[in-house]
């Protein structure tokens, strides 16, 4: 993980949370170099030569101090992604991303947890601009499917990336893609309704790829390009029996094969709330 910053390199308290440890900082991002921290009153004095004062160190998004494996069995086990090898550390560089549904038993605000192939939380996605009366009539009927529903993906910092807007509808889903400041990245847009679901990324009225359903259920997806190059798959994973049962949180893994360009990159990250967002389903059970 790298930042911009003016702190010399130097040894600092691990900024992943782990006790009386000390990883190095290479003045420009942290590396796996780490040793005990067992400095006396003498050592402490010589380090603060060394190096500024500890509250200077950069701010690094908190990690957990290993990998998760409920994570890693949703990942391996239910997705069946071996080998995803090492990302960049954001939405936009991990060669994997686990997106998990907040479970709740009565739902008025989706909500979503993103994270990396060990469990490292990479960003969130947040339902907004609902009112009151919105999620009055949420509660009392089922009726959320044909309505106007707008998610602002976040990063680790709590800061948007993208805005998915998805319009009322009563039979095909659309989804709007946009930048933060409003600029257009494209649209996913559902092409039918009977038999496998498949979806269109749009840029500027152009094809740049879909998204095919692989099964009748439209539970796992291929990604393709517009050549029909496979370039990223979406499994949907089993929630647990308490979660079918008696909600509605649903949990999926994109795994994306290659570094993509701009905009289908953009476009590829998005498809997995997109899929869920879209075809949303009210009766839950293990059909």
């Amino acid at each position: 993980m790298t930042t911009h910053s003016n702190t010399p390199a130097g040894w600092y308290p691990d900024p992943h949370g782990a006790a009386q440890t000390l990883r190095y900082w290479d003045g420009a991002q942290w590396t796996q170099h780490t040793h005990p921290d067992q400095q006396g009153a003498g050592q402490a004095q010589a380090q603060a030569v060394l190096a500024p004062p500890v509250q200077q160190a950069p701010q690094m998004p908190q990690q957990s101090a290993g990998p998760d494996q409920r994570v890693q069995r949703q990942v391996q086990q239910q997705a069946g992604v071996t080998g995803g090898g090492a990302g960049g550390g954001t939405l936009f560089t991990e060669p994997v991303l686990v997106v998990n549904q907040k479970a709740k038993l009565i739902e008025l605000t989706n909500e979503y947890k993103v994270m990396d192939q060990n469990g490292n939380q990479l960003g969130s996605v947040s339902q907004v601009g609902q009112s009151a009366f919105r999620k009055i009539v949420r509660f009392f009927y089922s009726i959320d499917q044909f309505m106007k529903i707008k998610l602002e993906i976040r990063d680790a910092h709590g800061q948007p990336v993208m805005l998915l807007t998805r319009p009322g509808k009563i039979f095909k889903s659309r989804v709007i893609v946009e930048r933060p400041d409003g600029s257009p990245v494209g649209e996913i847009v559902q092409q039918n309704m009977i038999g496998k679901i498949n979806f269109a990324l749009m840029v500027n009225g152009q094809q740049v790829g879909a998204i095919k359903a692989e099964n009748w259920r439209a539970w796992n997806f291929a990604i393709v390009d517009h050549t029909e190059n496979e370039v990223a798959r979406i499994t949907k994973t089993w929630e647990g029996l308490a979660k079918t049962m008696f909600t509605t949180a649903d949990n999926y893994v994109l795994q994306i094969h290659y570094q993509l360009p701009e905009p289908l990159l953009s476009l590829v990250v998005a498809t997995a709330l997109t899929v869920d967002t879209a075809l949303k389903q009210d009766a839950r059970g293990f059909g």
